[in-house]
């Protein structure tokens, strides 16, 4: 019922008064994480230590769209809600994690959501999608390389009332359809260019990616959310209907924030959340 940490006992995860199973699923945040290629390291001070001041207290300097995070619509579409604005029900709820393994550079399409989860999808629901890559998430290939959303898979999210989309990828698009590729100040790896033209067979990226981000726009012009990179105990949790909490800071005009993304099951339906009488 209880794990030692550090000296300190604890409830467990898996194991707890409550009867609910929390899984997490989001990698770690913190010095030399995993980053995109143009985005400042993390950076953390330690502005007080026990050597010091008898107390521990540090400073951050970071960008919100580092490891597992969620995007606000005001990241990419001008004009719309910034992340203190979206109300709470957003970052909360049921939903599927739904199995879509995905190689190098391969296109997740509205027909790949259809067969793995179409039958089984409901109105305001929250999908978590494991294409196999947070096994690949590392300071390297993984941002360039990683499957991606596509537009088909946008509308078909769109027409089944989703409220928010999380992922293993790097971003709500496809690489080449980012900066990453030959869109807006991209491209930031133009080496991919020639490897991706013999990838594909002789097709040019802009061909193939001829819109900037437009999973992105379509999305959140309909007020659905994306988180990207997920990853930790997502296995555990794959193929099976759970809850998700993944509350942002309440960051006045924030474009997006640094989550902790959790899935939880209760398999006794013992545990219920208060009705709020009074006492």
């Amino acid at each position: 019922m209880s794990v030692t940490i550090r000296g300190i006992e604890f409830q467990g995860n898996l194991d707890n008064d409550m009867g609910v199973e929390f899984y997490n699923l989001s990698h770690r945040y913190g010095f030399q994480c995993p980053n995109w290629p143009y985005f400042q390291d993390v950076q953390i001070d330690r502005k007080h230590y026990m050597a010091k001041s008898g107390v521990l207290s540090q400073t951050i300097t970071t960008t919100m769209h580092v490891t597992t995070h969620i995007d606000a619509p005001a990241h990419v579409v001008q004009g719309t809600p910034f992340i203190d604005e979206v109300p709470l029900p957003h970052f909360f709820g049921s939903g599927l994690v739904v199995s879509i393994p995905k190689k190098k550079w391969e296109q997740i399409t509205g027909d790949d959501l259809e067969k793995a989860c179409g039958h089984a999808i409901r109105k305001n629901d929250v999908l978590i999608i494991n294409t196999g890559w947070h096994k690949q998430y590392e300071d390297g290939d993984y941002f360039a390389y990683c499957p991606g959303l596509v537009p088909s898979a946008a509308d078909w999210m769109v027409e089944k009332g989703i409220k928010v989309v999380g992922h293993d990828t790097q971003a709500n698009d496809h690489p080449l359809a980012t900066a990453i590729g030959p869109q807006r100040n991209g491209p930031i790896l133009p080496h991919l260019e020639a490897e991706y033209k013999e990838w594909s067979g002789g097709r040019g990226w802009e061909e193939d990616f001829p819109e900037w981000e437009p999973v992105h726009q379509k999305l959140f012009s309909n007020g659905i959310l994306g988180i990207e990179n997920v990853g930790g105990d997502l296995d555990a949790v794959t193929g099976k209907r759970c809850t998700f909490a993944f509350f942002p800071w309440n960051w006045d005009r924030g474009d997006g924030c640094i989550i902790r993304l959790v899935a939880m099951i209760d398999k006794g339906q013992k545990y219920r959340i208060e009705a709020g009488e009074g006492f």
